[in-house]
């Protein structure tokens, strides 16, 4: 009889029952190698079942990582981020503080700094600038003389156009010139010049016109027998300005003196067109 070899049993039902998998433990944290397997960049093992990654593929990502264009990019990215907080800082900050001083910050070094900084101004760019304010000074002094000048002529000008018009004035309320040959007419005759009467009325008529208040505007010769100046009318009364019958004295009184009588002034006066 053959040698038996055995015979397997067969689970009811007669199917051949499968063996069970042991169940999976926990892996290993350190690993064959001392890493963990579950690490993705594992080159012994995978995750999960995952595929390990080439060691070339992981090359390329560190290379990426470390290089000089990303470190660059992620600073640039983190300063970018500060200054956009900073900025908002500012614009939600307390309006309601009084700004600080431009100079509250700055130290005694910080000044210092700017003090060697800044470079000496050569003695020829002083000068020129010293020139330059000297002839500032000289134009303002220029132009406050020049403006006190003109106050001074407008003074002077408002002076003369008022007492213009003062004489204009009391050359209304003067006595016509008629009344003042009567007077003049009289006054000759007591000085014993009948005759020369006619020369005497001929002679103030060229000089005033027998005004007592006439003027003449380029000599300032004043009065019936235009005396100059016309102040020396005082010597024959107080009322020198006015007065017919004064200005009439002092002017008989000049023509004896010089012309022994209105005969005599008259003939100088056809000769030189004054007396």
């Amino acid at each position: 009889m053959p040698q038996s070899h055995g015979t397997r049993r067969r689970p009811p039902g007669g199917r051949r029952s499968r063996p069970v998998p042991a169940p999976r433990s926990a892996p290993d944290a350190s690993g064959p190698s001392g890493r963990d397997p579950r690490d993705p960049y594992d080159p012994h093992g995978g995750f999960d079942g995952l595929p390990p990654v080439p060691p070339e593929k992981k090359r390329r990502v560190r290379r990426v990582l470390t290089s000089n264009v990303t470190i660059t990019a992620v600073a640039i990215a983190a300063l970018g981020t500060a200054v956009t907080v900073v900025d908002l800082g500012g614009m939600v900050g307390d309006d309601t503080k009084p700004p600080k001083a431009a100079a509250a910050g700055v130290s005694t070094n910080d000044m210092l700094a700017k003090l060697t900084s800044a470079s000496d101004m050569d003695a020829v760019a002083a000068d020129a600038v010293a020139h330059a304010k000297e002839r500032a000074y000289k134009l303002h002094q220029a132009e406050l003389k020049r403006l006190k000048e003109k106050a001074k002529r407008d003074a002077a000008a408002r002076a003369k156009l008022k007492a213009q018009q003062e004489k204009e004035r009391l050359a209304k309320m003067n006595p016509s010139a008629a009344q003042n040959k009567k007077y003049g007419k009289k006054m000759n005759a007591l000085k014993g010049w009948d005759r020369c009467w006619p020369s005497l009325l001929t002679l103030w008529n060229h000089e005033s016109g027998w005004n007592e208040r006439a003027e003449n505007p380029s000599s300032g010769a004043y009065g019936i027998p235009q005396a100059l100046p016309g102040s020396k009318l005082a010597s024959s009364g107080a009322d020198w300005r006015t007065s017919s019958p004064t200005q009439i004295a002092w002017g008989l009184g000049y023509i004896k003196a010089r012309y022994k009588d209105p005969c005599g002034a008259w003939s100088w006066w056809q000769a030189h067109n004054w007396y």
